[in-house]
């Protein structure tokens, strides 16, 4: 089992910064790919970035050139720098973990952490 804790949301002015932490533990060792996804009200989750234990990241198109995922396996920590916040960024954003295997995706989540960019 693996656990997920979020750190970091808070309310911030528009333009403002934010940075979001997330450790994982527990059986973490086989853990492949962590990152953020983020659900707003009304909306589905979306994933915001993820980053690969071989260091392949991928963002959505609506925040990238704005947000930086940043991960270390060793310690199962993954961060995201979010930076020129705009209100359209307000939600709720969840750590997510993934154990790949060949039988089938075994997908970990924190209990999310709320983001509040004000006008």
């Amino acid at each position: 089992q693996v656990q997920l804790v979020e750190s970091g949301g808070g309310l911030v002015q528009a333009g403002g910064s934010l940075r979001l932490s997330c450790v994982a533990s527990g059986n973490t060792l086989r853990i492949n790919v962590m990152g953020w996804y983020r659900q707003a009200p009304g909306n589905e989750r979306e994933l915001v970035a993820s980053i690969s234990s071989l260091n392949s990241t991928n963002y959505a198109a609506s925040v990238k050139g704005r947000f930086t995922i940043s991960g270390d396996y060793a310690k199962s920590t993954v961060a995201l720098q979010m930076n020129s916040l705009k209100p359209e960024d307000t939600a709720v954003y969840y750590c997510h973990a993934r154990d790949a295997t060949m039988i089938r995706d075994f997908d970990f989540w924190g209990q999310g952490t709320q983001v509040t960019v004000s006008t």
